[in-house]
């Protein structure tokens, strides 16, 4: 009997260990200073269909491209939803890597009216694949020179492009995942100052 009741609080225990833990808020003194911005917000796109890029990718060609899936475009409403519910102000136009799937994450964000791509970013998609080193030190010294200037007073630019390989850059990203980075201006550097996934930016 007493095997049996040992048995029975181990398999409670296992059970309890298995429940998955709930999302905590982001941290709210990160939030207060986005409110009075000054900061860059990097964002992966949303989750987006199965599958790969066309080799020959067309970037006025969605069907050479993945492209978001319901839930992404789902993450995407919410992500806007859920900064301008905690007053972060946004300087428009955000920016926006050229894939359809970046400029469709940002549009059901922001607005379609809202949205300016910018091919930069093409070159942190790139970094996916097999690039030369002396490839990956130019596109990483160039990230470093946009991510170097702050944004209008006042307001937070928003980037939404890609993640980085492990290791590399501003590492990896979830889908609607931000680093928040600090622009010490253009020749300073940049500090990053916090990271969050959208169901830290939603919960309560």
């Amino acid at each position: 009997m007493k095997k049996v009741w040992i048995v029975s609080i181990l398999f409670i225990l296992i059970l309890l260990q298995a429940k998955p833990a709930e999302a905590m808020p982001a941290d709210p003194s990160l939030l207060r200073s986005l409110q009075q911005g000054g900061y860059i917000l990097y964002v992966r796109h949303g989750d987006a269909t199965v599958g790969a890029d066309s080799p020959r990718i067309n970037f006025n060609d969605c069907a050479t491209q993945r492209n978001l899936s319901e839930a992404g475009r789902n993450q995407a409403v919410s992500y806007g939803n859920a900064l301008r519910q905690l007053h972060i102000p946004v300087q428009m136009p955000v920016v926006a890597s050229p894939f359809c799937r970046t400029k469709e994450t940002a549009e059901l964000a922001f607005g379609a009216g809202n949205v300016r791509t910018d091919p930069f970013w093409v070159q942190i998609y790139q970094l996916g694949g097999s690039v030369p080193p002396a490839q990956q030190e130019a596109a990483l010294k160039a990230l470093s020179s946009q991510l170097e200037i702050p944004p209008s007073p006042g307001t937070n630019k928003v980037i939404i492009a890609h993640s980085f390989p492990s290791g590399v850059g501003l590492g990896e990203i979830n889908s609607l995942g931000t680093v928040v980075i600090k622009p010490k201006g253009q020749g300073n550097g940049y500090d990053i100052a916090g990271r969050f996934d959208l169901n830290e930016l939603t919960s309560p």
